[in-house]
């Protein structure tokens, strides 16, 4: 480049902000998010008061069931051809499924929740009304998941149309061998994360959400899940900004140990909770919205620590397979 072109050049690119180029302030601070995005996504922990969340009502796809077929052996109704099964050997209640579901938008909304809907559900994914799955919520954006599932696989496609029209911006989408379901992924304070590894999540999948998160600073801690089990969600929750629900049953000892080092706080569950209690959902600090079944020792034991809690009937839809933190995804939550 001669002459003229080459001093233009020099002017457009060092003396005037508007063209320069700059790798700061970072993608994910609010300040560029608002300017670039129109609104800061995202999230850096699990506690803060939501303000935006992701859900699906259960819709049509639901009308693909039919009780004459069975998976004998998992002992659920499904058909592996079509490929849908529900996790129960009775039909599914439909009509309260909704009605539970409606409750708990209704609650949120009373929280002044923001609440967006999963669209382009297609076929029999009658799993989609887990949002948590198919998502990862991080600073700036959205990381999508690949199902660990094969019969869910597809569900990310839905997730990516709905935050691609929300504009919530896509980080990464896993590839590869990797795969990650959101419910195996938790926050536990703005500096660390862990993910639990197990049938539906491998290392390749930690792996890939690890290099988005290493990127912000954020340190992630991957442990192994007991046995079968299929989520972090279901032995571990932050119900406050260093406080835990968790079932030590189901965590990995030097775990249990780690978040002393980290000085989050522990709330055992009882052996005579229903399973579903760990899966509630915290909408704001030490604030809880909890599906029916908690003894009275683990309630004196959260009201003791401070904190309080919405009880919401959800069994029709526990019967899927999934409960109150597996049906939403935070969009957004305030800074803790």
């Amino acid at each position: 480049m001669t002459g003229g072109n080459a001093s233009a050049a020099w002017i457009y690119n060092q003396t005037i902000k508007l063209f320069a180029a700059g790798a700061e302030p970072a993608f994910e601070d609010p300040g560029e998010q608002e300017r670039t995005w129109g609104q800061a996504w995202g999230l850096d922990n699990d506690v803060g008061r939501i303000r935006s969340i992701l859900m699906h009502r259960p819709g049509p796809e639901m009308e693909v069931i039919d009780p004459a077929k069975r998976i004998p052996e998992i002992g659920s109704l499904g058909d592996l051809e079509q490929g849908w099964y529900f996790q129960s050997d009775t039909a599914p209640d439909i009509k309260g499924m909704r009605r539970e579901h409606d409750a708990f938008v209704a609650a949120l909304k009373a929280e002044g929740v923001e609440v967006h809907f999963l669209e382009g559900v297609t076929g029999g994914r009658l799993k989609s009304v887990y949002t948590r799955d198919p998502v990862i919520m991080v600073k700036g954006g959205a990381i999508v998941c690949r199902m660990g599932a094969r019969i869910r696989r597809g569900e990310e496609l839905a997730v990516t149309r709905t935050l691609a029209k929300l504009g919530v911006p896509i980080l990464r989408t896993l590839s590869g061998s990797a795969v990650m379901e959101g419910g195996s992924f938790s926050w536990i304070n703005p500096e660390t994360c862990v993910i639990g590894c197990g049938v539906r999540v491998n290392r390749e999948g930690a792996a890939q959400v690890g290099e988005v998160l290493a990127r912000q600073g954020v340190e992630l801690i991957v442990i192994d899940l007991v046995g079968y089990d299929i989520h972090i969600d279901g032995s571990f929750m932050m119900i406050d900004r260093d406080l835990a629900l968790v079932d030590p049953a189901g965590l990995p000892y030097s775990f249990l140990e780690r978040l002393k080092d980290l000085k989050v706080r522990t709330i055992e569950v009882e052996p005579a909770d229903d399973k579903w209690i760990i899966n509630s959902l915290c909408v704001a600090p030490g604030k809880l919205i909890m599906p029916e079944g908690a003894t009275n020792r683990t309630l004196d034991a959260l009201a003791k620590a401070g904190v309080t809690w919405t009880t919401l009937p959800f069994a029709k839809v526990q019967a899927n397979g999934g409960g109150l933190h597996c049906s939403t995804t935070p969009l957004v939550r305030d800074a803790v």
